[in-house]
């Protein structure tokens, strides 16, 4: 190993307090003897030159720890008994469901919010990103849409309607539902409904009104007409974040608003 350390080294360990001596070197890399040698009396060995001191090794690398893996805990069942639980069951069965992946990247689930004893029950798809953050559907701009169209009915969102959504946790990305994650989630809504016990379904997005028709067929070939959900008039529209990007639609919208109203005062 060479005796010679680069000026970086040096300087590091001369901040440490560390003091190094270098021998000079001759051509064949030994210490050169001197020129008057001072003899040795004679019957005395003579003594071996002193070495040199040794340059402190360098320090073993530092082993870094094995990164610790997330982990999270693992799926289950969902709640069992969900047809028969009250409001407060069936929001605490919601909050810790871990039946589908959705639930590893939520921050809140997202129940509902409203009138518990309404006669309109808005259906939307699935939380978005802030819904996510404040656990209630339909807020941002989509959400000022949404209360905009219920207030020309009367209603808010603390009386008169109940909103809630197909999906309780919010999917990656905001995108779409996948068919299981709308397979777990299906009992809690249809145990909404049937606590609610609306006169009126007004479903809203391509997703709320598949889930709760049962069909594939586009909105555009669903509205104007009546269908039905667990016995309820179900009445289909488009989502307010979609007529927030095609302007021109919100119209049709306010079609369907009157088609549900027109419904719910008829029967």
């Amino acid at each position: 190993m060479s005796l010679q350390l680069d000026a970086r080294r040096q300087a590091m360990l001369a901040e440490m307090g560390v003091r190094l001596f270098q021998p000079l070197p001759d051509a064949g890399g030994m210490v050169a003897a001197p020129s008057n040698p001072i003899r040795e009396p004679e019957g005395i060995t003579a003594r071996a030159p002193p070495r040199p001191p040794m340059a402190p090794s360098e320090p073993p690398p530092r082993v870094q720890p094995a990164p610790v893996p997330l982990v999270r805990a693992p799926l289950g069942d969902r709640p069992s008994g969900v047809e028969v639980m009250d409001w407060d069951a069936l929001a605490a069965a919601v909050g810790g469901c871990r039946a589908c992946k959705l639930c590893n990247g939520r921050r809140n689930t997202v129940f509902g919010v409203g009138d518990q004893q309404a006669d309109w029950l808005v259906v939307g798809e699935a939380p978005g990103e802030q819904e996510d953050l404040q656990g209630e559907p339909f807020v941002g701009q989509a959400g000022r849409l949404l209360d905009n169209m219920l207030a020309v009915l009367g209603l808010d969102r603390q009386r008169g309607v109940y909103i809630a959504n197909v999906l309780k946790c919010r999917p990656p990305g905001n995108r779409n539902p996948e068919p299981d994650e709308v397979a777990q989630c299906e009992p809690f809504l249809r145990r909404q409904v049937a606590l609610l016990q609306p006169r009126i379904i007004l479903a809203m997005g391509r997703f709320a009104v598949q889930s709760l028709l049962g069909t594939t067929e586009p909105i555009g070939r669903l509205r104007g007409r009546v269908h039905r959900y667990e016995g309820v008039p179900v009445v289909v529209t488009y989502h307010p974040a979609y007529l927030l990007r095609n302007l021109p639609d919100k119209a049709k919208a306010w079609s369907d608003l009157c088609l549900a109203r027109a419904e719910l005062e008829g029967s």
